[in-house]
């Protein structure tokens, strides 16, 4: 019981010292960042819309119409 406590210790001591090395970005990166994933998503979300609505389209004038 004794080692596994001194084991996890350990590890969190490595943990912590690992912690400290990170380089972590700028803020103003990270705004950036987060801002071009979110315009991204953006489009992607219309262009899929976009799409669906077009394939729904084409797919009523094959079928006839809705139903």
């Amino acid at each position: 019981m004794k080692e596994t406590l001194d084991a996890i210790k350990t590890y969190f001591r490595g943990v912590r010292t690992e912690w400290g090395k990170v380089n972590w970005p700028e803020r103003r990166q990270v705004v950036f960042e987060t801002c071009a994933v979110i315009v991204i998503v953006f489009v992607f979300t219309v262009a899929i819309y976009l799409m669906d609505l077009i394939f729904k389209g084409l797919l009523a004038l094959i079928t006839g119409g809705l139903k």
